[in-house]
């Protein structure tokens, strides 16, 4: 073999190993990032477990509605800041509304969203009982004149149990500040829980425990 096929034949095995090389930094890389993106999701189920855990602590010691939703509003607006927490429960044929009066995030025209929720509304997203944007609402029956939702993100969280909710959870902010799914997803670990708790302040009632 001559000088030039030696040569050439170097090239071929440099352009070789550079391939491999490349192609096993890919999978390197694919490798870590699923490795990152694991990590990432184990620690938000565990930062779930913790909220949630503390959350089913902090209300145990309730006894009236007023102080259960109080505590449980508290607690979500410590774990989303900046955030509007109010809570529906049907009651009859009408609706219950607890909300956090002292905490005023959100100053949109002196109006509060939930404000603007009637009892067809509530009896709406109860039936429902799933996650509710704000999107979703106006078709509920919530009169888009009454507030700015281009300046809302909102969202509510069904409170209920076996395929049927007795009220819901409304979250809302600025949309500057838009609601994150694992915000979102850390709330809904609570639901089972407070469930439970309104039945037990709530004896003797309507809500079917």
């Amino acid at each position: 073999m001559d000088c030039q096929q030696r040569q050439k034949r170097i090239r071929q095995l440099v352009k070789k190993a550079n391939r491999q090389r490349k192609i096993q930094h890919k999978k390197i890389d694919l490798l870590c990032n699923d490795m990152i993106e694991a990590q990432r999701d184990f620690i938000r189920r565990l930062d779930s477990i913790s909220f949630s855990a503390h959350f089913y602590e902090m209300i145990l010691d309730a006894r009236d509605i007023s102080s259960l939703f109080y505590t449980a509003g508290k607690l979500i607006a410590e774990q989303m800041p900046g955030t509007n927490v109010a809570f529906f429960l049907r009651k009859n044929t009408d609706f219950e509304l607890h909300m956090l009066e002292d905490d005023e995030p959100i100053t949109l025209d002196k109006h509060r969203l939930e404000n603007c929720f009637t009892r067809e509304l509530v009896n709406d997203i109860c039936q429902a009982n799933k996650v509710c944007r704000l999107e979703d609402m106006p078709a509920m029956g919530l009169e888009e004149a009454l507030m700015p939702l281009s300046k809302i993100s909102a969202v509510t969280i069904p409170i209920g149990q076996n395929g049927i909710s007795e009220g819901f959870i409304l979250l809302y902010r600025s949309c500057e500040q838009k609601l994150t799914e694992n915000e979102i997803n850390h709330i809904l670990t609570t639901t089972s829980g407070l469930y439970k708790a309104v039945c037990r302040c709530s004896v003797p009632s309507h809500i079917d425990c």
